[in-house]
């Protein structure tokens, strides 16, 4: 028996970033997530907030950030019947790729790992195509190919049609440690039931180590409607 979403994510203490796609369990919604973990405080010092088009990351108190360059940007983006998801600024990649009408292949062909050693924190990366009344999913994951950083491994995942009541979960890291070791093998298949998004965010950050959780999103949409429904929940308030 497959683990649920929220069994999943608190699997370790320390899963780091992650990004979970898939579609509840009476196949009528599709059902995205990301959240942001921390051990320091300047990565811990963050919220997400809404915009229009997505949410981006804020420092929760300016006076403590001390580089914003890997840990401020827009985890999600929509662009026409996409949504974009990512752990970095490769949503904005991602999504001026789209915009000329290239791919997300093509999008992170272009980018690698974040230069933060010895971690090398792999970039992950999700796209929804909304389309007929389902939804085609594209995952990915760039990490590091070597302890030295030298070289970047590049790994796709293409699901046309993703089946009721099973998602995909992607995440940076595969426990904690120092250096922490990255992601490895395909996204991870969990269970989804029929939650709303209030209701399954207030799963996952239940299931999220307490210590280390920072900030959580979760969206929702019904395939035959286009009805969206979101909450997010912040570890500072």
């Amino acid at each position: 028996m497959i683990q649920t979403a929220a069994q999943a994510v608190g699997a370790t203490t320390y899963p780091g970033r992650g990004i979970l796609a898939g579609k509840s369990a009476d196949g009528k919604r599709a059902v995205l997530a990301y959240f942001i973990m921390g051990r320091s405080v300047n990565s811990r010092n963050r919220v997400f907030v809404r915009e229009p088009d997505g949410i981006r990351t804020e420092a929760f108190d300016p006076s403590k950030m001390e580089d914003p360059s890997l840990i401020i940007y827009w985890p999600v983006r929509a662009i026409g019947d996409r949504l974009i998801v990512t752990n970095g600024d490769q949503t904005d990649t991602i999504r001026d790729f789209v915009s000329r009408g290239d791919g997300f292949h093509d999008a992170l062909q272009t980018r690698t790992f974040e230069p933060d050693a010895p971690n090398f924190t792999p970039r992950v990366s999700a796209m929804a195509t909304f389309e007929g009344g389902d939804f085609r999913l594209d995952m990915a994951i760039l990490r590091a190919g070597d302890a030295q950083g030298d070289c970047c491994h590049r790994a796709f995942w293409e699901y046309e049609r993703v089946e009721a009541g099973k998602g995909c979960f992607l995440h940076t890291y595969l426990s904690d440690g120092n250096p922490i070791p990255s992601f490895t093998g395909d996204p991870e298949t969990v269970a989804l039931g029929n939650e709303s998004a209030p209701e399954l965010a207030d799963a996952l950050w239940a299931g999220l180590n307490a210590d280390n959780r920072v900030s959580l999103w979760v969206y929702t949409r019904d395939l035959a409607t286009g009805e969206t429904d979101s909450a997010i929940i912040n570890r500072n308030k």
